[in-house]
C-alpha cells in the first residue's frame, strides 16, 4: 500500500476499482438502475412515516427489500418521495431489529431469549393477575399511530372486551388530540373536512404552526404549484415553509390565540363575514362578535411581535379570498390551549364560509402514517366509528354489531396518556403494555416518565426494534414493521390506502395483528372477539361493517376498490353513487354532527405562559422536527444516509443572543431548564430564530430535549405543551 495515498498499486493502474459494485441493469418499469437495486418484483404499498400517505413500490430480490420508488400512479405523491421515503426499504434490514421474544423475572436481571408461549403466558396471565388483585384500573395500554387500521381495530376489541381495560390510549395524544377535540367542539365529530387538492385550488393558504417543508414534504409541491394563492405562514421561526410565504407572521410563542382573534376582528370590521353562511349553518355568532369587540388589533400585533400592517394584510387576504384554506400541525396542537386554538381556526373558516367547498377548509395535517386509522377504529379516545362512550345509543348500537351485552361496552374512555403516567406514579396502575412507541424519548419531563416505568410490576413492550423502552421491559415482543405486513393506512385527507407485505419478518417476529389474536387465544376469547378471522382482510371487512352509517363510513371500501382507485377517501357508504376514489370533502351540505346540526362558534381568550423566561432561565425553548428524521429515530437513526445528514442534535441561537453569550457556530453548550440539562449540543447561530428564543430538534435520545420540557397538558385533549419552557445556555468546559 502507498503511504502517500492509502490505495493499492492496482488502483493506480485502473485495476481493483470495485467496478462490480457499480454495474447497471435494466428494470422493465423504470429503465436503467444500479444492479444492486435491480429487483425481481415490485410490491405496491404506502409509506409508513408521516400522514401524507405517499404511494410507493418496494423492490424485492432474493426475499430482501433492495429498493423503493415513488408510485407514479398514486394520487397523493405522483411518484415523488422525501428523503425518508427514498431510503425506507433500508429500515427493514437495519441493525437493532428484534428477532425473538425476550423476558426477565426480576428487574435486576437481564432480558434473555424465551419462547412465544412463555412470553404470551406471562403477558395474559400477568395482566389478569394484576387486575384480579388490584381491580380493573391496574393495567393500561399505550399504543401508537403506526399500526395498520386492522390492527388498531383488533387491539381496541382486545383491550376493551377481552382484557376489560379502561385505561387505553396512544401516542397520537402527543400530537393530534387537540385537533380531534377541536373538531368535536366545533363540528360535533372528528374528521378533517378538506383534501390535499384544496391546496392547489385555494386563493389564500394560511399555514399555522405547520412547517410542511420539513414535516410533510410532499405537501409543499402542491403549495408551490398554486402560484395564484396568497400563502401566509404563522411560525415563530423562519422555517423552510416560511421562506416560500408571501406573508410570514413570525409571532411570539403562545400568541396564536391573540393573532387569530385579531384576524377575525379585522374580518368582522371590514364586512368580510359570509353572513348568509353564518346565519344558516352556525351558532354563537353574536357572542363571538361581542367577544371580538374587546380586541385591540394594534395591541394584538404588538403582543404578537409583528407589524400591524402585516396582520391587516393577512386578514384582508383571507377575508377577501373566494376559497380560503387553513392548515395546521404541531405548532398549534402542542399547547395547553391547543384545543381552543383549533376551535378558533374553525371559527375563522366558518365566519368566512370556507368549509365544504373546493379550496376551502380548516384542515388538520395529521402526524403519523395512520393516526387517522386509530382515531376512527382504535377504540381509545372514542369507540369505533367516532361513537361516544357517554352515548347510550352509540354503546347499544356497537354492542349489537359485536354481539355482546351492552354492559361490556365502557361508558367512559378512561385515562388519557399523561393521566396513565400519573396513575402509575400514584400506584393505581401496576401493569403497562407499550406498543410501537418510545416514551422515554418522546414524553415531556423524561425523568418523571422513567420513574413511572421503573415503578411498574409488569411492563410489556412490543416493537420491531430495540429502543430505550424495550430495555426497561419485563417482556419484549418482536413485531413486524412496515414492509412485512398487510393492511391499510388512512392519511390526513381521509384516503384509505393499502400497505402490503413485501418480505417476511426477521426471525420469530410476528405482525401486531398475529400477536393480538394470539393473546386473545390465551384469554380463551379469540372465537368470540374475532370470529372467522384469518388475516387482515377479515378484520377490515368487520371494521367496514361497524363503520357503516357513521361519518367515517368505510362500508363501500374493499381492498380491490382501494387497489383500483389508488386509495379511497371516506365517507364511502356501500351502494352510494360517488367517484371511485370516494368523498373528497365533508360538510358540503352545511350539516354538522352537533345536536342542532349547526357548527358551534367558540370564544377564546389567551392564557399567559406558565413558565416565562426569568433571570435564571432567560431563553424560551421551542422544539420540533428535521426532515431527515422521524420521531425518536427508532428507524431513521439506523439508516446510514439519513444519519449522515443529521447525526446529532443541535441548538439554534439568534445572532444577538450568540454575541451576548460569546458563542459561535460549532461551539458546544449545555442547555438547562428547571427539570434537567442536556450537554454537548452544537450551536448553530442563525437568524431563523428570534432573539430570546432557541430551537432544538426532539429526535435524539443521546441529547434528549424532553429532559427539559415541562409536563403541562391541554385540559381537554391532554396533549403536551412541548413548545415553550424557560432555559439557559452555558458553554461546555
Amino acid at each position: 500500500m502507498s503511504r502517500r495515498s492509502g490505495v493499492s498499486p492496482a488502483s493506480w493502474l485502473g485495476l481493483g476499482t470495485h467496478a462490480d459494485e457499480y454495474r447497471y441493469g435494466t428494470d422493465e418499469r423504470f429503465g436503467v438502475v444500479a444492479e444492486s437495486r435491480l429487483p425481481e418484483r415490485w410490491v405496491k404499498t404506502t409509506c409508513g412515516y408521516c400522514s401524507v400517505g405517499c404511494g410507493m413500490l418496494i423492490g424485492v430480490r432474493g426475499g430482501a427489500a433492495v429498493a423503493v420508488r415513488g408510485d407514479p400512479d398514486h394520487p397523493v405523491n405522483c411518484g415523488r418521495l422525501c428523503p425518508k421515503g427514498l431510503s425506507e426499504h433500508q429500515t427493514i434490514a437495519a441493525p437493532g431489529r428484534l428477532h425473538q421474544p425476550l423476558m426477565r423475572t426480576e428487574r435486576t436481571q437481564p432480558l434473555t431469549p424465551t419462547t412465544w408461549d412463555r412470553a404470551l403466558d406471562r403477558v395474559a396471565g400477568g395482566f389478569r393477575a394484576l387486575m384480579a388483585e388490584h381491580g380493573p384500573d391496574a393495567v393500561a395500554i399505550l399504543s401508537t399511530g403506526q399500526l395498520v387500521t386492522e390492527e388498531f381495530y383488533a387491539l381496541g376489541k382486545l383491550a376493551r372486551l377481552g382484557l376489560g381495560i379502561r385505561h387505553y390510549d396512544g401516542n397520537t395524544t402527543l400530537c393530534m388530540s387537540s385537533a380531534v377535540a377541536g373538531y368535536k367542539s366545533s363540528f360535533g365529530s372528528d374528521g378533517p373536512p378538506g383534501a390535499y387538492a384544496d391546496l392547489e385550488q385555494a386563493d389564500c393558504i394560511l399555514l399555522v404552526g405547520a412547517n410542511i417543508a420539513d414535516n410533510h414534504p410532499l405537501l409543499a409541491p402542491r403549495v408551490l404549484a398554486n402560484q395564484a394563492a396568497t400563502v401566509i405562514v404563522v411560525d415563530p421561526r423562519v422555517t423552510k415553509t416560511a421562506m416560500i410565504a408571501d406573508v410570514h407572521l413570525a409571532i411570539r410563542p403562545r400568541t396564536d390565540v391573540v393573532l387569530i382573534n385579531a384576524l377575525m376582528k379585522v374580518i368582522v370590521d371590514e364586512g368580510l363575514v359570509d353572513t348568509d353562511y353564518v346565519s344558516a349553518h352556525t351558532e354563537g355568532y353574536p357572542e363571538l362578535v361581542a367577544h371580538l369587540a374587546t380586541v385591540d388589533v394594534a395591541a394584538a400585533a404588538a403582543e404578537c411581535g409583528i407589524a400591524p400592517e402585516l396582520l391587516h394584510r393577512a386578514a384582508l387576504a383571507f377575508g377577501r379570498a373566494e376559497r380560503g384554506f387553513v392548515a395546521w400541525t404541531m405548532g398549534v396542537n402542542h399547547s395547553v390551549q391547543g384545543t381552543a386554538t383549533v376551535t378558533l381556526l374553525n371559527d375563522l373558516c366558518l365566519i368566512t364560509g370556507n368549509i365544504g367547498r373546493p379550496g376551502a377548509a380548516p384542515f388538520s395535517i395529521t402526524g403519523q402514517c395512520n393516526a387517522m386509522g386509530t382515531r376512527e377504529a382504535g377504540g381509545s379516545s372514542s369507540l369505533p366509528g367516532y361513537r361516544r362512550f357517554d352515548s347510550a345509543d352509540d354503546r347499544a348500537e356497537l354492542a349489537g354489531l359485536w354481539g355482546v351485552p351492552v354492559a361490556r361496552i365502557p361508558t367512559e374512555r378512561g385515562r388519557a396518556y399523561p393521566d396513565i403516567i400519573d396513575g402509575i406514579l400514584d400506584g393505581t396502575i401496576r401493569g403497562l403494555w407499550i406498543i410501537a412507541t418510545n416514551p422515554p424519548v418522546s414524553f415531556p419531563n423524561r425523568r418523571r416518565l422513567e420513574a413511572a416505568l421503573a415503578q411498574l410490576d409488569l411492563l410489556v413492550v412490543q416493537d420491531g426494534f430495540e429502543t430505550p423502552t424495550t430495555k426497561q421491559g419485563d417482556v419484549v415482543l418482536p413485531a413486524a414493521i412496515w414492509g412485512e405486513k398487510t393492511g391499510t393506512y388512512t392519511n390526513s385527507e381521509r384516503r384509505v390506502s393499502l400497505v402490503r407485505r413485501a418480505v417476511n419478518p426477521p426471525g420469530q417476529a410476528r405482525s401486531d395483528l398475529d400477536i393480538f389474536l394470539t393473546v386473545a387465544e390465551r384469554l380463551g376469547m379469540r372465537d368470540e372477539l374475532f370470529p372467522g378471522w384469518h388475516g387482515p382482510e377479515d378484520a377490515f371487512a368487520e371494521w367496514a361493517r361497524v363503520s357503516a352509517g357513521r361519518l367515517c363510513d368505510y362500508s363501500g371500501i374493499t381492498y380491490q376498490r382501494i387497489d383500483e382507485a389508488g386509495g379511497v377517501q371516506w365517507p364511502c357508504p356501500a351502494g352510494a353513487e360517488q367517484p371511485e376514489g370516494g368523498t373528497a370533502r365533508l360538510y358540503g351540505d352545511g350539516r354538522f354532527g352537533t345536536p342542532s346540526g349547526r357548527a358551534q362558534l367558540r370564544c377564546v381568550s389567551p392564557q399567559p405562559l406558565s413558565e416565562p423566561p426569568s433571570e435564571d432561565f432567560p431563553l424560551l425553548l421551542n422544539t420540533g422536527r428535521t426532515v431527515e428524521h422521524w420521531h425518536t429515530r427508532t428507524k431513521t437513526g439506523r439508516v446510514g444516509i439519513l444519519e449522515e445528514m443529521a447525526p446529532a442534535a443541535w441548538v439554534e441561537v439568534s445572532p444577538p443572543d450568540a454575541r451576548r453569550l460569546r458563542l459561535a457556530t460549532g461551539d458546544r453548550v449545555r442547555i438547562s431548564s428547571a427539570r434537567g440539562a442536556v450537554d454537548d449540543l452544537a450551536v448553530r447561530v442563525t437568524a431563523t430564530v428570534r432573539q430570546g428564543e432557541v430551537f432544538v430538534p426532539f429526535h435524539y435520545d443521546e441529547r434528549c430535549v424532553n429532559l427539559l420540557t415541562v409536563d403541562e397538558f391541554d385540559p381537554i385533549s391532554r396533549e403536551p405543551n412541548y413548545k415553550q419552557c424557560a432555559v439557559r445556555l452555558a458553554r461546555c468546559e
